[in-house]
């Protein structure tokens, strides 16, 4: 479904109807997929320009244009990154696209088990724990229910982070849903594989449990440090998807 609202080939019939309707409820769903497509690359090239040489990018969904690994590239050309997915798709995809890339690596996994990540053959092979890396959760999260403990899932992560490593997360909410279109959209969910749970600002703010959020802190996707010279779309400050990157100081 992200694929198609990004305007991607590698979708399926029942993903586009099930967009569409989402798209009936929230009409500005496909606007907010490519803001989140943005933020990734804003805080990718953020993470990049402070020093990180490592991602691991979680729930990563199909290989589209401005791949985590091509923006650190253009950076740092000896970063390393791991994408991780629980779709096979994205397993078969992601290797067609990163043959002779020995830097970077696709593994299928579930977000919901982060020990499998932190574990893999793969992953130990390229990312080193002893230094700073970041951990990229766009997207993902509201797709894990609260009876899998989410904050749970990011402290077991941050346990495996070196100080000075790093945290994105993308997140939708209902904080400012006064017309229940957001709830309506979520509700879609309800026959996909995943459903949503839409979480508040505080519950989002959570998350970052353990780590320092870096300016401008917990904010929108378009207002989380736009590039110069963009235009900021009306109400950017109620759009209904968080976004933030915050450090492990310790």
């Amino acid at each position: 479904m992200y694929d198609y609202l990004l305007g991607g080939k590698d979708n399926y019939a029942a993903d586009r109807e099930a967009v569409e309707e989402v798209v009936r409820h929230a009409p500005d769903t496909p606007f907010l997929a490519r803001e989140n497509r943005a933020f990734l690359r804003r805080a990718v090239r953020f993470l990049a320009q402070s020093g990180i040489r490592q991602f691991i990018d979680i729930g990563s969904g199909l290989p589209t244009q401005g791949n985590v690994h091509e923006i650190a590239h253009q950076v740092a050309p000896d970063a390393r990154v791991v994408y991780s997915d629980v779709e096979p798709v994205v397993l078969t995809h992601g290797r067609a696209l990163l043959a002779g890339t020995p830097e970077v690596t696709v593994i299928q996994s579930d977000a919901r088990h982060p020990e499998d990540i932190l574990t893999d053959p793969q992953v130990e092979k390229l990312i080193n724990f002893d230094e700073p890396i970041a951990v990229l959760m766009l997207a993902v999260l509201h797709f894990i229910d609260d009876a899998d403990d989410p904050p749970g899932i990011v402290a077991r992560l941050r346990a495996a982070m070196a100080p000075g490593s790093y945290l994105a997360i993308s997140h939708v909410t209902a904080d400012f849903d006064t017309d229940n279109n957001v709830r309506d959209a979520g509700a879609v969910y309800e026959k996909a594989t995943y459903q949503i749970t839409l979480r508040s600002r505080a519950a989002v703010t959570g998350l970052f449990d353990g780590f320092d959020l870096v300016s401008p802190g917990l904010t929108t996707l378009s207002l989380w440090r736009p590039d110069d010279g963009t235009i900021i779309p009306p109400n950017a400050d109620r759009q209904w998807c968080y976004a933030g990157v915050a450090r492990k100081a310790t």
